[in-house]
């Protein structure tokens, strides 16, 4: 057991990578659109490129969004309009009449009998007005329209205009009143009309609803069945508009038939396996060339959190909108890891991220071409990503790069420029705007994971920042020393490829340490006196060696960057302050502990961190000599890298001997250039 525990904790950064691995495979997967993949792609209006093609079972033929529209829009227009009729309405009417009546005839002098024969053939019209009902007003809305009227829960249908309202009661009773010898009383009944006449007609809001919602759902979605064995289309035969809708509904059929109870488990399979084949090339990329990367568990997360948002973003796309698929800034995704890693692991990851997504989007070959297209402009274009104006060119050049590809697919296959599709030419210049979120993602991306892009180191190289500036203050110099060792290492660096910005940042900070006790160190005393001669050699080897500690303290209390504290860190390695040991051998011999006078490590363990190394020894070391010239300098700059070699400090670091070859060239040069040196001419 013990054994087995013993060898996980060995591999626990290749579990990791395993884990990570699996996950991604799941939740990628996880983020397809559920349903099956119709394996021809077509076009209306383009000839069929593939063979004959027949109906591989039975299914509907459905009907364009545009027609179920129509269709629904036509009902609306023509749908059915219910009035409930109000009995009691009509009944309140009657037994106020005979009040009404007689309130207005008791003034008018006519003999009782008139009166009653009056009144009597007066409520006629009246029950005849009521008999079919009496609406407020006619809505304009209905003008023209057949509607119903229910009474006594039966629906009786009337043109609306022959529907009786309360502004034409009066021309009704009036033309009832000349009709059976009434005019004369005409003005007295009309009165007696106006005063009780209320409307009992009222629109049926929730039967008229009913009635449309039934009409609504029985429009049908398809135009009849496809037999299976049917020819659907030839080869070369042109996608017209009705073998399009034949052909889309045999894809939206094909896609709900083949993602079935049956099916699930074997295309999940069958995606999980596609997948997990494009992460494994880029796993196995990273371990062949990318070492460095494969090693840190740290980056190769970021590399997959981003794969993981770009799929996020476009499966979404997919599923809910897929006219704004070219929205999604895939190009962001070569973009930051170029400025975090380099261009070959920046269009690595970009091509295996889109042939993920090749999966699942529309005309997978047009969106695969134009995205690797774009995305090789995006890593050919940008230099450093810090400089606004190198991005916004950027953000140009790939907007132009879509618009040219998608007009290039145009011209191929309408053949002429026009019914140029506008609303995808604008989401592709949205894609190229929102490519300037690069700046605030890199900026999150260096908060969550620790990476330090060029920004942040050219930030870091201002002189004036508040941690220099202490160090020139109280420093000045170590502060001086630090900028001819960032000079140094930086034309080293330069000369072998390396990062210059990082190795000058990190020569800049690498002895901030001594603030701590600037007098201690040799740079920074003004006067002969020197407080070391009070000290034991034991006591001032601890204080020389405690300015790298001291130094990383003071980086994490300012915040720096790890990779800028690692230089803090390992620019001594782990090599003895000779000048104390051998002052201490002198006073005890060899009673002396080597380990008390030797830095704490680790040794530098990149090419970076090397250069820094022998940067820095060059530099202090050569304030010691008596009368600089060629041959002085060439044999120092020998020595002292030599010693370094000899000691095993570069052994950790991935400098060739080569690289060390040519960095102790430019150190001799810029050594020259320093001191001044001239060719002696003769007398």
């Amino acid at each position: 057991m013990t054994k087995f525990i013993d060898k996980v904790f060995k591999n626990q950064s290749l579990l990791y990578k395993a884990l990570l691995y699996i996950l991604s495979v799941v939740v990628i997967v996880m983020l397809f659109p559920r349903g099956g993949q119709f394996k021809y792609g077509f076009q209306k209006g383009k000839p069929w490129q593939h063979a004959d093609y027949y109906a591989p079972f039975d299914f509907s033929a459905k009907k364009t969004e545009a027609e179920v529209e129509a269709e629904r829009n036509a009902i609306k227009n023509d749908q059915d309009y219910f009035f409930s009729y109000d009995a009691s309405v009509a009944q309140e009417v009657q037994n106020m009449y005979s009040a009404a009546f007689d309130a207005v005839f008791e003034q008018m002098d006519m003999g009782r009998r008139d009166r009653a024969r009056v009144k009597n053939e007066g409520l006629v019209p009246l029950s005849e007005l009521y008999e079919i009902g009496l609406l407020k007003e006619v809505p304009d809305r209905f003008g023209g329209k057949e509607v119903f009227v229910v009474k006594n829960h039966q629906a009786q249908k009337y043109e609306v205009e022959n529907l009786p309202t309360l502004s034409t009661a009066n021309r009704i009773l009036s033309g009832f009143l000349t009709e059976n010898g009434l005019s004369e009383y005409e003005e007295a009944l009309q009165s007696v009309y106006f005063s009780i006449l209320r409307p009992n007609l009222t629109l049926d809001e929730g039967l008229t609803q009913k009635a449309l919602d039934e009409a609504l759902n029985k429009v049908t979605l398809t135009t009849g069945m496809v037999d299976k064995g049917k020819l659907i289309i030839a080869k070369g035969e042109v996608v017209g508009e009705a073998e399009y809708r034949v052909l889309d509904s045999l894809k939206q059929e094909y896609v709900s038939e083949v993602w079935n109870d049956r099916n699930l488990y074997l295309i999940i399979g069958g995606y999980s396996l596609l997948v997990a084949l494009v992460l494994l090339m880029l796993l196995l990329f990273l371990k062949n060339y990318k070492p460095d990367i494969f090693d840190n568990n740290t980056k190769v997360t970021f590399i997959f959190v981003n794969i993981l948002l770009m799929v996020f973003l476009t499966t979404f796309m997919v599923t809910y909108n897929e006219a704004w698929i070219y929205a999604v800034p895939l190009c962001l995704l070569p973009l930051i890891l170029k400025t975090f890693f380099d261009s070959r692991v920046a269009f690595y990851t970009h091509v295996l991220t889109v042939l993920i997504l090749g999966f699942v989007v529309p005309d997978s070959f047009e969106y695969i071409f134009l995205q690797i297209t774009a995305g090789i402009v995006t890593i050919l274009s940008v230099g450093e990503l810090y400089r606004r104006a190198n991005l916004f060119i950027s953000v140009g050049q790939v907007t132009g790069t879509y618009l040219l590809g998608y007009l290039a697919f145009h011209l191929i296959q309408e053949g002429q420029l026009e019914n140029l599709d506008w609303i995808l030419m604008a989401t592709l210049c949205l894609n190229g705007l929102l490519t300037l979120f690069a700046l605030p993602l890199v900026y999150a991306y260096e908060k969550l994971f620790g990476l330090v892009s060029d920004a942040t180191l050219l930030e870091l190289s201002d002189t004036n920042s508040k941690l220099l500036k202490q160090l020139s203050n109280k420093a000045p110099g170590t502060f001086h020393h630090s900028l001819q060792v960032a000079n140094l290492a930086e034309a080293a660096a330069n000369e072998v490829n390396a990062n210059s910005l990082l190795v000058r940042v990190g020569a800049l900070y690498h002895d901030i340490g001594k603030m701590e006790n600037p007098t201690f160190f040799t740079e920074n005393q003004i006067t002969n006196v020197n407080p070391h001669d009070e000290l034991e050699p034991h006591e001032s080897a601890q204080i020389i060696i405690g300015h790298v500690l001291q130094g990383i303290e003071l980086g994490k209390k300012h915040k720096l960057p790890d990779r800028i504290i690692d230089f803090i860190r390992v620019h001594h390695g782990t090599s003895l302050v000779y000048y104390f040991f051998k002052k201490a051998q002198e006073a005890l011999g060899d009673e002396v502990n080597e380990a008390d006078f030797r830095y704490p490590g680790p040794k530098p363990f990149s090419k970076e961190t090397a250069i820094l190394m022998m940067a820095d020894a060059v530099e202090a070391a050569s304030k010691s000599l008596k009368d600089p010239n060629f041959n002085s300098i060439n044999d120092f700059v020998e020595r002292i890298i030599g010693g370094q070699m000899q000691a095993g400090q570069f052994l950790n670091a991935n400098i060739t001997f080569k690289e060390v070859e040519q960095v102790k060239k430019v150190l001799k040069r810029k050594l020259v250039n320093i001191y001044h040196l001239r060719v002696e001419y003769p007398e």
